[in-house]
């Protein structure tokens, strides 16, 4: 994860903080030009293009001869919102534990539900920034302990119509549900990755670097992860077994999955498969910025909004 925040000198704590540093659009244009540039302005067409400065805070690329704005290939870009209100939406979606309905970011911001939705997702796909701890993007490494779970999001089965459990059938419970596998380094990053049943194991190896010890529960799925990293222990949770010698244990994973729990079912109610990564990615990114002041954690969003997540792309998954 990106943590190398530009010193800039507006701080704030509170929302009534926040809109008094930003009490103008031209005051947010120019935090954001700073956190993205640094005094230098590179254009988004050509990295390497002279850049001219022109009226009305717009750019110009030499190589390309196409005009470009701070907002350019970003979140912010091609909208008519100020950036007062995106920076509200991103203070509030960034510092909630449990998370912002679009309903209710919708009358924070004074504008329509479908518009605070999509604000919303915008937001949300620049929370999916790196977070690993090796070159290779894997978390762990370094005899690193790393809990390893999977939990399953989705409605129960007594809650459906009779028409689909019919269409169900014989099929198990969780066969209506969504897998999220999550990995938690002790004490440090957090990555929760949308999978199924047969690609646990798999998605273990591509996520969690093999200079680690793993821990899991008693899972058939990671019978074999003692072949591939340094160290494998289990807990029998069949047995009521949930902490071992103090250290063995992934309690710490399964309050992650409890925190999403609470949101899905305190907030959001339900969450369809193609856009359930982009959730699983905000839980991950405020627990990752868990220590960081309010102010940093609204700064690490801005420095990675280059993600720029259209209207068409987002309903057509």
């Amino acid at each position: 994860m990106q943590t190398e925040i530009v010193m800039i000198n507006i701080d704030f704590k509170s929302i009534r903080d926040l809109t008094k540093a930003f009490p103008t659009e031209q005051v947010c244009i120019e935090h954001l030009e700073q956190l993205r540039w640094n005094g230098t302005v590179v254009s988004p067409f050509d990295e390497t293009s002279k850049v001219y400065k022109c009226a009305g805070n717009k750019y110009k690329c030499k190589n390309t001869g196409k005009y470009f704005n701070v907002r350019t290939a970003t979140l912010f870009d091609n909208t008519k919102i100020e950036l007062q209100t995106w920076f509200i939406a991103i203070y509030l979606l960034t510092g909630h534990k449990k998370g912002v309905s679009s309903l209710q970011l919708a009358k924070d911001l004074d504008v329509t539900q479908k518009t605070a939705w999509f604000m919303a997702q915008r937001i949300r796909a620049c929370f999916g920034i790196t977070d690993g701890d090796n070159e290779d993007g894997k978390l762990g490494g370094g005899g690193q302990i790393v809990e390893v779970d999977e939990t399953y999001v989705g409605g129960k089965m007594k809650n459906m119509t009779h028409k689909k459990r019919k269409a169900l059938g014989a099929q198990g419970a969780n066969d209506n549900k969504h897998m999220i596998m999550g990995y938690l380094v002790r004490g440090g990053n957090l990555r929760l990755q949308l999978t199924n049943k047969k690609e646990i194991f798999k998605s273990v190896l591509e996520n969690v670097n093999r200079d680690s010890v793993v821990l899991t529960d008693m899972s058939a799925s990671y019978n074999n992860a003692h072949k591939h990293f340094v160290a494998h222990e289990t807990v029998d949770h069949g047995n009521k077994e949930y902490v071992r010698d103090g250290a063995i244990h992934t309690n710490s994973i399964e309050g992650v999955f409890s925190m999403f729990d609470r949101m899905v079912i305190g907030t959001y109610h339900y969450l369809s498969a193609k856009h359930m990564q982009k959730y699983a990615n905000e839980v991950a990114f405020r627990f990752n910025t868990r220590q960081f002041s309010t102010c940093t954690r609204f700064n690490t969003l801005l420095l990675n909004c280059t993600n720029k997540l259209t209207y068409k792309t987002l309903i057509n998954g």
